[in-house]
C-alpha cells in the first residue's frame, strides 16, 4: 500500500474516520465524562490513526482498528490528567471486552445505555440527553429547566453514577 498521503487514501480515511467518530466518541464518554476532554482523545486518536494508516487492512472493519487506537488514548489521557474514570477499571475491561467480541462497538453500547438511561428518572434523562446528546452548557440547561446550575450538575453527576452502577450490572451479567 502506497504512503497515506495520497489524495485517494486521504479521502477514503476521511469518510471511514468521520462515518465512525460518533460511535468512538460515545465510547470515550463512557470513561471521561467530560465532552471536552473526549472530544481531545477523539483528536489524538485521529492523528494517531493516520500516522498508522498504511498498516490499516481494508479487509477489516475500520471501527474495530479506530476502537484499539481510541482506548489507548483514553488510557494515555487518563494516566496523564491522573483523573479517576467514571467506571472501574474492571468494569472499562469489561466492556472493552465485550464489544471487541462481539465486534458491535456501537450496538452494544447503545444497548447498555438505552437500557439504563431508560430507568434514569425524566429529569435526569433530559438533561443528560441536553448535555451530551445536545451538547447544551450547564448554564443553558439552568435556563431551560428553571434550575440553578449547581443542580444542574448534581443531576448529571448523580445520573452518571445510576448509569455507571447500571452498566457495571448489565456487564457482570453478561459475564456470569
Amino acid at each position: 500500500m502506497p504512503p497515506p498521503d495520497s489524495s485517494s487514501d486521504h479521502e477514503r480515511f476521511t469518510r471511514m474516520l468521520l462515518e465512525s467518530e460518533p460511535i468512538m466518541l460515545r465510547s470515550i464518554l463512557v470513561s471521561v465524562p467530560h465532552r471536552a476532554d473526549a472530544r481531545e482523545i477523539l483528536q489524538e486518536t485521529a492523528v494517531a490513526l493516520w500516522r498508522q494508516f498504511e498498516t490499516y487492512d481494508p479487509e477489516r472493519p475500520f471501527l474495530n482498528w479506530a476502537m484499539g487506537f481510541s482506548r489507548i488514548e483514553t488510557r494515555r489521557f487518563l494516566s496523564r490528567e491522573s483523573r479517576r474514570a467514571q467506571l472501574t477499571e474492571q468494569a472499562i475491561e469489561a466492556l472493552e471486552m465485550d464489544l471487541q467480541g462481539s465486534g458491535e462497538f456501537d450496538s452494544a453500547i447503545e444497548k447498555h445505555l438505552a437500557t439504563c438511561l431508560g430507568k434514569l428518572s425524566e429529569k435526569a434523562r433530559r438533561q443528560i440527553s441536553g448535555y451530551y446528546l445536545e451538547g447544551h452548557t450547564p448554564e443553558a440547561l439552568s435556563q431551560r429547566e428553571g434550575r440553578t446550575v449547581e443542580a444542574i450538575y448534581k443531576t448529571i453527576q448523580r445520573a452518571r453514577r445510576e448509569l455507571q452502577a447500571c452498566i457495571e450490572r448489565q456487564l457482570n451479567s453478561e459475564l456470569a
